[in-house]
Order: structure tokens, then sequence, then C-alpha cells
């Protein structure tokens, strides 16, 4: 049984195709040492990530990083406040997803009293792997906002934000799409 209000208001659906600006994803594109450390802590040994003799006999000729890597990439300058860190300092109870402000290129936030955000899961669509040496660059936008009520009569927006990387010559690496529930 819903409650009759409807979440899903004409400024939220504003928001589906607003994009943010197209920024790099990192300060230092990709560099062997951060991409080292990525492969330990996926606990990948594969030696196209790493062995640059190995990798020049394989298809791509050259040292590779896992296709998710550049999704992974900080930019986040040294000696700058992280946001994450901001949002529980500033909310104990914080969620880790809401309240974390980001600096340029990011999307506005979703203008709704649904304060309490769960991840409703994340894809990835690869076109090219990233390579040593690359610089990779983001630009999000929202794909879709779309609400729901819940066997209780709760209501939820779902929220997914669909998010390009590029390399320095604009070729597409990969989207990835995050989908969030509002409740």
């Amino acid at each position: 049984m819903s409650c009759g209000k409807t979440y899903l208001t004409d400024e939220v659906k504003a928001l589906v195709g607003v994009t943010g600006e197209r920024v790099p994803a990192s300060l230092w594109g990709i560099e062997r040492e951060g991409l080292r450390r990525f492969c330990q802590a996926l606990m990948d040994p594969d030696p196209r990530y790493w062995d640059d003799q190995f990798a020049r006999t394989t298809k791509y000729g050259e040292t590779i990083t896992p296709a998710i890597y550049c999704t992974y990439l900080d930019r986040t300058p040294p000696g700058a406040e992280d946001p994450v860190t901001r949002a529980f300092r500033e909310n104990p109870a914080s969620d880790g997803i809401g309240g974390v402000r980001r600096g340029r290129g990011a999307l506005p936030d979703v203008p709704t009293e649904l304060k309490r955000i769960l991840n409703a899961g994340n894809e990835i669509e690869l076109y090219k792997y990233p390579r040593l040496g690359d610089n990779i660059f983001s630009q999000a936008k929202y794909a879709s906002i779309a609400e729901r009520v819940g066997s209780d009569g709760s209501h939820m927006l779902i929220v997914t934000a669909e998010t390009r990387y590029t390399d320095q010559q604009g070729q597409l690496l990969c989207i990835t799409r995050a989908s969030t529930i509002r409740r």
C-alpha cells in the first residue's frame, strides 16, 4: 500500500541525462607501482599486468591493467582531505556513500528526502584495456532514475549513474553503471 506521494518529482526527473565535467581520473596516470599494489589487492598474479617480457607475447603486445583498474584511480591530490573521511567526521552514522561530497566532475545531489543509500549493483562494459603510461579521464552522468514501491508500501528511488572512462586520445576504455537505492 503506497502512501500516495511520489518521490520521482519533476526536479528529480530533470537530472536524467545531466553530465558532469570530463576530469582526470588520476593525477599521475597509470604507473607501475600503483598497478602492482592493485593487482596484489585483487590477488591476481596474471603476468600480463607486471611482466613486460611476457606481456609482449600476448595479443596486447605490452603490459596492460585489469579491466576495472581505471575505475579505482584516485584523483585526491596529496595533502587534500579524503572525501570519505570527511563524510564520517561530519556524520559518524554515514553509510559511506551518502554525504560524500566530491570535487570537479561530480554529479549534483539528487534532491530527495530519501536519505538512506544502498548499493543496488554495478556493471562494467569493457572496450579496451588501460596500459602503463595512459592518462585516464572520467565523465559521469545520470543514466536513469526510477521510483518503486516496496511490499511494505515504502517508496524508493533507483538511481543509476554511468561513468565513461577514456584515455589521453579520447578512446573509450570502459563504461561503468552504478545503481543505488534511495529509501
